[in-house]
C-alpha cells in the first residue's frame, strides 16, 4: 500500500466513503422553520446551523432582477394587498413581475400565510406580526454566502431554483439566462463549484445544458402532486427508459419524499426502486422536504425519517426546513 493511498483510506475511513460523498443538509429556502423563508436572515441562520448547501427560489422583477422568492406570486408571504391594494391581476393574485424591484423593497416579509383567511402555514413558527423582514435579490444572497464563508472559514454551497421558466417565457422573460449569467459572475461555473442548479421542468433543464451551455450541476426536480401553475414532471420520466435519458442531461434528481418512500402509514410503507435506479446511473438523489411540523404519514418521528432516508434508501442529501435536526442527526450517524 503505498503512501497516497494508506493517506486516503485513513481520510475515508472504514466505509469507503470520502467526505465528498457523504450526505449533504440542504436549507430548504434557508432555515425556513425559524425565520420567514427565503429572507437574509433566514440564510444566515443556515450558514450559523452549518447546511451544507442554501437554497435560492429565484423569480424575475418588472425590470428583470432575479429576486428569492418560492413564487412567482407575492401574496402568501407579505403585505403586498394592503401596500399595493389595485396591482393585483384578473385572477385575483398579485406577481413579482409585476412590480420593479424597487416597488418589492417597500413590501414586509412574513412568515407563509393562507391568502383566504390570514393563518399561517405553520402555527408554531416566526409570528406574522413580529419584526421585518425584506425581499433580497440573488446576488445579494450570492454576497452574503460568500462573505460568510470567508468570515466563518467555511463552505456553504447555493442550491438556486429556476421557478416556473416557461411561464416567465410567456410574459416576456428569460430567468434562466438571467440566473446562468449571473452564477458565472461568481464564479460557479463548473461541477467543482459548490452549486447545484435546479428545475421542475425537464424542456427547460435540456435548454439550461444545451443552449445555455451551463456547465456546472444539474438537477431535475421531481413531483409527486398538483400544485397548480407550478410545473411537476411527467411519471414517464421515473420508468427505467425515462431515467436514462435525464441521466445524460443531468447529476441528480429532487424528487418528493412520497416517491422515495410508500405507503399509508408507519407499519404500512416500503421503500420505492427510485433512489436505487437512480444511483445505477450515476444520479444523486436529493429528496425534499423535511419539516419536523409536518412529516409524512409513513414515519414515526424525524429520526425515524432520517433513518429511512439516509441509513436504508442511501440518499445523497435532504431538502429541509430544520437544516440543524439534519445537521445533528448525520453528525451523530455517520
Amino acid at each position: 500500500m503505498n503512501r497516497l493511498f494508506l493517506m486516503l483510506f485513513v481520510v475515508c475511513g472504514l466505509k469507503g466513503l470520502c467526505l465528498g460523498d457523504e450526505p449533504i443538509v440542504i436549507a430548504h429556502r434557508g432555515a425556513s422553520g425559524y425565520l420567514p423563508e427565503h429572507t437574509l436572515e433566514s440564510k444566515a441562520m443556515a450558514h450559523a446551523m452549518n447546511a451544507d448547501f442554501i437554497e435560492q427560489d429565484i423569480v424575475l422583477t418588472k425590470d428583470s432582477i432575479p429576486v428569492v422568492l418560492h413564487d412567482i406570486h407575492v401574496d402568501t408571504v407579505s403585505d403586498v394587498a394592503i401596500r399595493f391594494p389595485d396591482r393585483k391581476r384578473q385572477d385575483g393574485r398579485y406577481y413579482a413581475i409585476d412590480f420593479t424591484l424597487d416597488e418589492l423593497r417597500q413590501l414586509s416579509l412574513t412568515e407563509r400565510f393562507n391568502i383566504q383567511n390570514g393563518k399561517p402555514v405553520f402555527p408554531n413558527r416566526f409570528p406574522k406580526d413580529r419584526s421585518r423582514f425584506e425581499i433580497a435579490t440573488l446576488e445579494e444572497e450570492l454576497q452574503l454566502i460568500q462573505g460568510l464563508n470567508l468570515a466563518r472559514n467555511r463552505k456553504a454551497g447555493i442550491y438556486p431554483e429556476i421557478k416556473q421558466p416557461a411561464w416567465h417565457r410567456k410574459q416576456g422573460f428569460d430567468p434562466s439566462q438571467v440566473v446562468i449569467g449571473l452564477l458565472r459572475n461568481y464564479g460557479y461555473t463548473t461541477k467543482s463549484d459548490d452549486c447545484w442548479l435546479q428545475c421542475f421542468e425537464y424542456d427547460e433543464v435540456k435548454r439550461v445544458r444545451t443552449e445555455l451551455n451551463w456547465e456546472g450541476r444539474l438537477v431535475l426536480l421531481l413531483g409527486s402532486f398538483n400544485k397548480g401553475t407550478e410545473t411537476t414532471d411527467e411519471p414517464d420520466l421515473r420508468t427505467d427508459a425515462g431515467m436514462k435519458d435525464i441521466a445524460k442531461v443531468v447529476d441528480g434528481i429532487g424528487p418528493a419524499i412520497s416517491l422515495i418512500i410508500d405507503g399509508k402509514s408507519p407499519t404500512e410503507r416500503q421503500l420505492t426502486s427510485l433512489t436505487r435506479r437512480a444511483h445505477a446511473l450515476g444520479l444523486k438523489v436529493h429528496p425534499y422536504t423535511l419539516r419536523i411540523d409536518e412529516l409524512p404519514k409513513t414515519v414515526s418521528s424525524v429520526e425515524d425519517l432520517m433513518q429511512l432516508l439516509f441509513s436504508e434508501a442511501k440518499v445523497d442529501g435532504l431538502f429541509t426546513d430544520f437544516p440543524d435536526v439534519a445537521v445533528d442527526w448525520l453528525s451523530k450517524n455517520r
